[in-house]
């Protein structure tokens, strides 16, 4: 009880920086399940809605400005995919994944040139920015804002790819492409949405995690997108469920670690935790055992 007591604001940290870690996951565990590419470029996606959003919000009024930067970012996904990956798709994998890495450059690239490398200081949003005391521990409202927006927006994707005919069409998909492709379903469509949906989970965790932590740069994605990934395979890369529970671990372990004065060593447990799934149980939490068709 003590332990929790001196770390129940490392623990709630912990638990707010999963939430955005988790949607983030989100996007590469779905892209994954459908194309099988690491899409490297999603972290840089997350960097690029936090300067969107403060160049938008230096002329625009808030309640124009958030549902804007979703637009511009879906928009930017579904770009992405088309200019990038759509033309590789019979290519070999490794091809595609190339491709991935230098878009993921191009991004820093470009919000290098536009900030000329100075950090930018993410605008304050009203009430998630407020402060609030729980049980003695004083944290900002977003904290409390995020796991619960998580599952409400976790829940959503879940019954729209249970329940919907697009759903259904992406489960197709991500069982046997070619197969797919010969029942009818249109591929192009489905990737697209898959692509729109993971940048815009990725635009909601962008201002969630700049809330708390304000400084923006070109590099701002690499980090966090990385982890995010970490998270997606200890849950099982496929698996959207997996990739929640592996982002929520990640970031509750890599906090306690900052309040235990090892913070030298956070980012370290994350590729280490990597490690260790892949020794022990390569396919992660929740995922499935390839088969080989004969």
């Amino acid at each position: 009880m003590d332990f929790i007591n001196q770390n129940l604001p490392y623990i709630l940290a912990g638990i707010s920086v999963g939430g955005q870690y988790a949607l983030i996951a989100i996007g590469y565990t779905m892209v994954y399940g459908i194309l099988r590419l690491i899409n490297f470029a999603h972290g840089d996606l997350f960097m690029a809605a936090g300067l969107i959003m403060i160049y938008l919000t230096a002329s625009l009024p808030l309640y124009i400005a958030i549902p804007l930067d979703l637009i511009i970012i879906a928009v930017l996904g579904f770009l992405i995919e088309r200019v990038a990956y759509k033309p590789l798709r019979n290519a070999p994998r490794m091809s595609i994944m190339i491709s991935a890495i230098g878009v993921s450059y191009l991004l820093q690239n470009v919000a290098l040139y536009v900030t000329g490398g100075l950090a930018k200081t993410y605008p304050t949003i009203p009430w998630i920015s407020n402060s609030v005391t729980i049980f003695g521990a004083t944290t900002k409202v977003v904290t409390l804002v995020t796991p619960v927006l998580t599952l409400i927006l976790v829940v959503a994707l879940v019954l729209l790819i249970n329940n919907t005919k697009i759903g259904m069409a992406m489960r197709a998909v991500s069982r046997d492409f070619e197969t797919s492709q010969l029942m009818g379903i249109k591929i192009n469509t489905v990737i697209s949405v898959t692509f729109i949906i993971g940048s815009l989970l990725a635009a909601v965790g962008s201002m969630l995690y700049f809330t708390n932590y304000t400084a923006v740069t070109p590099i701002s994605g690499s980090m966090p997108g990385l982890k995010c990934f970490v998270a997606a395979v200890f849950g099982g890369i496929g698996s959207i469920p997996g990739a929640v529970i592996g982002a929520f671990l990640i970031g509750i372990c890599e906090n306690i670690i900052k309040g235990l004065g090892w913070t030298t060593f956070s980012d370290a447990f994350t590729f280490a935790l990597l490690i260790v799934i892949l020794i022990a149980k390569p396919t992660g939490l929740f995922g499935e055992k390839s088969t080989d068709k004969v």
